[in-house]
């Protein structure tokens, strides 16, 4: 991960910080370095766990002290009961799982809550970009080569509601960001999709 997209991930941590209520269960999935969960746990007292594949970021969470296990959730969350979180979270991380559907799922039974955020590969710098270079687009937010990329399951806005909507899973709310601050106009669907950078959603069943 280099400096940029370093610094636009942590911009998000804020807003998914105020998004949890006080002394929640919470389950924080591919959690990386612990860095939001040590904060929703200072800042929030959350009884909070990480599931992360990279050994190196489990054991930098270790050593802050924070409980976090080693795994692959395209495998699924087998070793967590139905309702057994309050919030499940998975920032910036759907667009490189293999299993996006099957991990949402799990999401779903696992926590009351579910929390998603991904970078909205219709923002309108991404669209001219294809459009302008004839190129994969590469931003603060998608800064990969099509060669070296993690991401393999790109959406957009509009993706996301019709996976719900055609699942029937509430969205309880959505902030729309861009360059790490949150847009307070109220789009609609389409203008979402074309002016949010990144978005994060909260949805249950």
């Amino acid at each position: 991960m280099n400096n940029t997209e370093n610094l636009t991930v942590h911009l998000n941590y804020s807003e998914i910080v105020k998004l949890i209520e006080p002394n929640s269960k919470v389950l924080d999935l591919g959690c990386g370095d612990g860095t939001l969960l040590e904060r929703l746990i200072k800042e929030k007292n959350v009884s909070g766990l990480g599931v992360e594949i990279d050994q190196n970021n489990v054991i930098q969470s270790i050593h802050k002290g924070l409980s976090v296990i080693q795994g692959d959730i395209d495998e699924g969350l087998a070793d967590f009961a139905d309702n057994d979180k309050d919030y499940v979270i998975l920032n910036q991380t759907l667009q490189s799982t293999q299993k996006p559907d099957y991990v949402i799922r799990e999401m779903l039974r696992v926590g009351k809550k579910a929390i998603v955020s991904f970078p909205n590969f219709a923002y309108w710098k991404v669209r001219m970009y294809l459009l302008l270079n004839g190129k994969m687009p590469k931003s603060n937010i998608l800064p990969y080569d099509w060669y070296d990329t993690p991401n393999i399951h790109l959406l957009t806005v509009r993706d996301f509601f019709d996976f719900c909507e055609q699942r029937k899973i509430k969205i309880e709310k959505s902030i729309l960001m861009r360059r790490g601050k949150v847009i307070k106009s109220r789009f609609k669907k389409v203008f979402a999709d074309i002016f949010a950078e990144e978005v994060i959603f909260v949805i249950s069943q």
